[in-house]
């Protein structure tokens, strides 16, 4: 199986490479910046077009879209919450994640069974509202509302979608005092990539395959 994942370089991205190389796959992590084995912006659209051809005409199995910001952390509703954060969260949240499956369609399309990844935030659903973190909450809201809409319309070619939470996990991101360990985090998401298909396509589920409400 040939998985590639997107920001790859630290926290659950370089977790689940090392996962998925050491149970025997090959894997194709990117990173952005042009010292990365596999250099991928995933907002630039000449950067996803570099990286689609340097692929060739590989297939891939499965596509995790996993890179991901979070401007907005520790913002307060007077002075926070600036254009350039929004900017920030939309663009990489949801407009990468957007181009990379655009871009990548032609190598899915050669998988015996595809499967996309999506890698969203249980502060996507609006059943938990709790108040704060407006970008980074709206970004994540609309990576899942892609998610479901992108499973109508690739299920026809054979392409399932998730959408995952994958926990609030102990990384640069997550902080200390997150609940679980990043290798929890990625034992969990891989036993839910595994078990996605067609028919459960559209899925938004927690790293413990606890579904999520919208």
């Amino acid at each position: 199986m040939h998985v590639v994942i997107t920001g790859a370089n630290r926290g659950i991205g370089a977790a689940l490479s090392a996962g998925y190389a050491e149970a025997g796959h090959e894997v194709t992590g990117t990173a952005r910046g042009a010292d990365a084995a596999h250099p991928l912006d995933v907002t630039d659209p000449a950067s996803q077009a570099d990286f689609a051809q340097a692929l060739g005409p590989r297939a891939v199995d499965l596509l995790i879209c996993n890179a991901g910001v979070y401007p907005d952390k520790g913002h307060d509703l007077e002075t926070g919450f600036d254009a350039e954060t929004w900017a920030a969260a939309l663009t990489t949240n949801v407009t990468g994640v957007f181009l990379t499956i655009q871009s990548l369609l032609p190598h899915l399309a050669r998988a015996e069974a595809p499967k996309i990844a999506i890698i969203s935030s249980i502060m996507a659903s609006d059943a938990r509202a709790p108040g704060g973190s407006y970008a980074y909450r709206a970004s994540k809201a609309a990576a899942l509302n892609l998610g479901r809409n992108l499973a109508v319309d690739l299920a026809p070619r054979g392409m399932a979608v998730g959408i995952y939470h994958p926990g609030w996990v102990r990384t640069e991101m997550g902080g200390d005092a997150a609940d679980i360990d990043v290798a929890e985090a990625r034992d969990g998401l891989m036993a839910r990539f595994a078990a996605l298909s067609v028919e459960t396509t559209g899925c938004f589920e927690g790293w413990d395959g606890a579904p999520i409400a919208f």
